[in-house]
This record gives C-alpha cells, structure tokens and sequence, in this order.
C-alpha cells in the first residue's frame, strides 16, 4: 500500500461516520474502521473483494433486519436494489435499537459510496421536544444549538469524505489503466504466497495460466516446474533480497524475466514477468554471428598461408610422381596426395563455418523442403536403410532452405554411418506452442557415446578416426545458432537423436491462385516459362508489348504479379512497366551481362532474374517481389 494511500486509510478511520466503496460487481474496494465496528462484521467481510452479498447475507442471517420470513429473497431484493445503482437516503432502526441513517451515491466509474451514520441521539431529542416543549424550552434551545453544530460538522465531514471518495476513485482507475497497458505481468503476493494483485497479463506472459488469480496460491497458479525455478526468487524476495532472473516455461516454451522485488511496508513481494523469447532467440543469433566473424579473422590468414603450403605439395608430389616407377614410392606418392586432398577438403568446411554466411529465410513449406531432401538422400543409403519423414507442420514458415537442407542432410549421413548396414531413419517436424520448429532426426543405431553426448557439437570431434573431419555436427550446431535456435544431442532408450529448436516464424497464408502478366516478345522463350508458372499453380496472361501490358493490367483486376522481360518490341523497355504499373509487384528477365547499362537500371527498379533460369530461381525471385504469389 503506499503512502498516500494509508494517509487515506488513517483519515478514513478518524471519521465517526461508517464508510463504504463498493465497485461495479458489488465487491468492497475500500471502508473505514467505524463500519466494522458499527455492524459488528468479522475481519474478512471488511478486506477489499468481500462481496455485498456475503455481508447482506451475514446481516439478515444475524437479525440485523429484525424477523424475515424469506431469509433468501430478503438477499436478493438487496442485492438487486443495490445493482441499480441509484441515489438513495433512508433511515431505519436496527435489531438493537440503535437508528441509523444510510445515504448512498454512484460513481462515475461504476459502483457507489455509501456514508452510515448512528443519529440516535437525534432522534431522542425530537421525541423530547415533541413530549416536553412546554418544559424543556430553554434546554431545547441548548440542544439545537448542540444539533446545529453537529449539522455544520456533519456536513463538514461528509464534504471531506467525497473530496476524498473522489481522490479515491481517481487514483485507483489511473493507477489500474496504468498497470493493465504495461506489456508484462505485474502481481503482488503475500507472505503466505497469494495474490493480492495482479493486471491480469499473466496468459500473456506465460501462456496456459488463467487472468484472475487473485487469491490463488503461486504454485497453482504457475505450475510445478515454473514455481520450481522461481521458489528461491520468491523466498529471498520474502527475507528482503531483491533479484532478476531467465528461465524456460516448459509449459508455453517461452523464455521468461522475472524480477522479485521486497514489500518494504508489509510482508510480501512485487512481481514483474516479461516475455523475452524474442530477444532471447535474436541475441543467440548475433552472438553466434560474432563468433564467427570472430573465427574467420583468427583462421583466414592461417587458411591462406595452409592453402599455399596443400598447393605447393599436390604439385611437388605429382611431379615426383611422374619421376619415378618404383611401386613403394608410388605408394607413398598417392597416400600423401590423398592426405593433402583431404587437408583441402578440410580447409572449404572450415571456411563453411567461418564465411559470412547469414540466415537469409524465405516463405516456404516445410513438406517441400523434406521431400526435396528424400529426394537427394535416398541413393546414399543402403538398401537396408529406410528413410521415413514425418511432417506436423502447417502453411509457409520462413526459413534458409539451403542451410536446412545442408543440415539435416549431414544428420542424415551421420545416422547412416550409425546403423549400416540395416536400420531406419526418421526426420520428424512438428510446432511448439506456436514459438517453435522442432526438427528432430533419430535413428535405431548403438545411440550416442557418452563423450559425443557431451562433445558432439564441438568442431573436430569424431568417432570416425581418420575418416571423418568432425565438423559435420559443429556446421549443423552453427546453423541453428544462426536461425536463433538451440541443438540437443540424446538417447532417448533406442538409438541416438538429435533435435533442433528453431524459432518460429509464420511466412503468411498463400491465396488459391495467383494471375501472372507474363510479357516477352519471343513466343519461344515464353512457352517454357509459361509452363513453369503453370506448374506452380498460377494463372497466366502473356503479353509482347509494354504497351498490350499496359492494357492486359488495367483490363484485368485480378492481375497479382508482372513478369517481364527488359528488351521488348516496340520503343519502351521493359522496365518502364515499374512506372507505369505502380499498384503492381514487377520481375524483370534479361540475358544482358550484369555490367550492361540497361541491366543497372533494371537492378535499381526491381528484382532482376537472369536468363537462362529454371524453376527454383524463378520462385525465389517471385517471393522477392511478393511473398504471397510464391506456391511451395
């Protein structure tokens, strides 16, 4: 509580009068001490969120109202007046005899205050004068100055109470605003563990958990595994220790900062949860970015100066080669070649790793990118060596289909080695909590070692001896590191698999069909291309002028994209199709070298594809210019 809200509570507690809030669901937001004390209530029906009818109920079961036939409809009449929220004043003695006047008002923002004030005393004056006026003349004239006076403090009171009845509700309804828009969750709890506050953001935290907690006990509220991480934060937050922490919620698999903070009034602590999964996943990726540039600076001048050494003894070896036919030294001659051959091949995965290689994702479907692997992994496997893909995976995701493809197809052959000559390999993908792709690739081999569960990942470990470099899972591990992602090598009882968490990323929801403007003046050169748009499941409409273009584009609404050569017939090239058609995505195609001035001014307009192309380069350079047209 802060301070100026129990300087509020202290002044609240000196007025003789009984006060009350209640808020627009009949719950107590605030009263005074008199209250309590004036209807005798036990300590829970006078804390913030004890209902209205719990404490009618309390009153009518208790006599409060005198004899009542209906104890239950006696309730609800009550509890429905009091929903109506209206202005109201009335006097009534109570059970024991005591008379008391209640004056009520509503609240802008909902609910009403409700001021009770004991005039007894009032009333036994007026019954006096009424019996005894011819007697009691001049002590009548003492108590109405007295009852005056009374008045004037009275009205004094009542004035300061809705001053700060107004106060009240102000700063509650900012202070409530104010904690709902803060894009994290904000609670308090208690010594004994439960909430006393909450702005309800916690499903967006920590998705799963519900947004009324008040009242709940943390653990649950959170959940085993979460209270599990949190349950030190909290109690060295309940001694006075304040801390900020990450953990994993397996539960939503998001990545969570949570900051505990000491109640220095009372018993309890303050709670603030963020979501950072988003910026857990971009910090993996750039640390990862910088270590790489940090390794190819380190190895590039080392590499160079290898390289020049592997040429010179490829050279030196096949000359000594052709000097000599004694069958030993031919035998040497060929082991170091191969030696130097493989010290080549080491160097281009080193340099693999270490390029300026960046996760560059696309919209793609997963299911296309799996098939294209089966596609070029199964002639090198066995016969005995079945490839099984299991795809959970719905719509585009945007991912590096190179770098995936690259990786997976190394686990692949890695599995392979692992169960030849007979065995299975399966590729799985599913999605988590809609945070992240799951890739695992598991296979029903020996499993892993325990040194390779430990020091897989590491570059140059192998189980391979001289036959493997042991880079293959250290190039997977960069990849996923790149994408932002995380690698976990185990056994799971059979076999050994390896699961790849990638982040989560939707590449948007693909139209039915897609209406493409092809322009190309050669009906030779359109056929092939016509059929490769075809065959990715768009409509087309050709045209052999800018001009026919022109009119095709604005005859025809339902026109999605423009694919267009840059040297056409007629006088206008091309490229003037970017200006003339400015509500249109534009691809231009050109067999012009790069260097070519019409070529440069293409490249400035729009995404240029150079010809001779296939069906790949041609899908990438449409998602360049609009994502939605591409169909995997």
């Amino acid at each position: 509580m802060s301070s100026r809200a129990s300087l509020t509570q202290a002044g609240l507690n000196l007025i003789q009068q009984a006060l009350t809030i209640y808020d627009s669901d009949l719950n107590l937001a605030v009263c005074n001490a008199r209250f309590a004390e004036m209807f005798d209530l036990p300590e829970h029906l006078t804390r913030p969120g004890a209902t209205f009818e719990e404490t009618i109920r309390h009153l009518v079961t208790r006599g409060e109202y005198g004899p009542i036939g209906d104890i239950e409809a006696a309730i609800r009449d009550r509890v429905t007046t009091a929903r109506a929220f209206e202005p109201h004043y009335m006097e009534r003695t109570r059970a024991n005899g005591r008379t008391i006047s209640v004056e009520g008002a509503p609240l802008a923002q909902g609910g009403w205050v409700t001021v009770y004030t004991d005039i007894t005393d009032v009333r036994a004056q007026e019954q006096l004068l009424r019996t005894r006026s011819e007697l009691l003349s001049e002590e009548v004239l003492t108590r109405s100055e007295e009852l005056a006076a009374t008045n004037r403090r009275l009205a004094s009171a009542n004035a300061a109470l809705e001053e700060a009845r107004r106060e009240l509700v102000e700063i509650e309804a900012r202070t409530r605003t104010t904690a709902e828009m803060v894009p994290a969750h904000i609670a308090r709890v208690g010594a004994d563990r439960r909430y006393t506050f909450s702005n309800n953001r916690l499903p967006d935290v920590m998705p799963g958990r519900p947004s009324s907690i008040l009242g709940l006990h943390i653990a649950d509220t959170l959940g085993t595994q979460a209270y599990d991480r949190v349950r030190p934060h909290l109690e060295a937050a309940l001694d006075g220790r304040a801390s900020t922490f990450e953990f994993t919620d397996e539960t939503s698999s998001r990545r969570i900062r949570a900051s505990f903070t000491p109640d220095p009034l009372e018993p309890g602590a303050y709670i603030l949860s963020q979501d950072v999964t988003e910026e857990t996943q971009t910090r993996a990726a750039l640390q990862q970015t910088r270590r790489r540039e940090m390794a190819a600076q380190l190895t590039s001048g080392m590499a160079h100066d290898f390289s020049n050494l592997l040429t010179i003894i490829l050279g030196m070896q096949s000359k000594l080669a052709r000097l000599t036919d004694d069958p030993e030294a031919q035998r040497l001659i060929a082991a170091t070649l191969q030696a130097a051959r493989r010290g080549g091949d080491l160097l281009g995965r080193i340099a693999d790793i270490t390029d300026q290689r960046r996760w560059q994702p696309r919209a793609l479907r997963l299911s296309g990118l799996l098939d294209d692997l089966h596609t070029l992994a199964a002639p090198v496997l066995p016969a005995g060596i079945a490839l099984e893909i299991e795809d959970h995976t719905t719509g585009l995701l945007m991912l590096d289909p190179g770098q995936m493809q690259d990786a997976l197809l190394n686990l692949v052959l890695n599995a392979r080695d692992a169960v030849a000559p007979a065995g299975i390999i399966c590729i799985a993908a599913r999605e988590i909590q809609e945070t992240w792709l799951e890739l695992t690739v598991s296979d029903t081999g020996p499993g892993f070692s325990p040194r390779a569960l430990t020091e897989g990942l590491a570059p140059f470990f192998t189980t391979k001896g001289d036959a493997g470099t042991g880079l293959g899972l250290a190039m997977v591990y960069d990849m996923t590191k790149l994408a932002g992602g995380s690698v976990r090598l185990e056994n799971p009882g059979t076999g050994a698999r390896v699961t790849l968490r990638l982040p989560l990323r939707r590449g948007g929801v693909l139209p039915a069909s897609g209406l493409v403007l092809l322009v190309e003046d050669s009906p030779d050169l359109r056929e092939p291309v016509r059929e490769m748009l075809t065959a990715m499941g768009h409509a087309v409409v050709e045209a052999a002028s800018v001009a026919e273009a022109r009119a095709l584009a604005e005859g025809l609404p339902d026109v999605a994209l423009v694919l267009s050569d840059v040297d056409l017939e007629g006088e206008q090239p091309g490229t003037d199709l970017v200006g003339l058609l400015p509500g249109l995505p534009v691809v231009l195609m050109t067999s012009l070298p790069a260097g070519h001035p019409l070529h440069r001014r293409a490249a400035a307009l729009a995404p240029v594809l150079a010809k001779p192309f296939g069906p790949t380069a041609l899908s990438r350079a449409l998602q360049a210019a609009a994502p939605r047209m591409v169909l995997q």
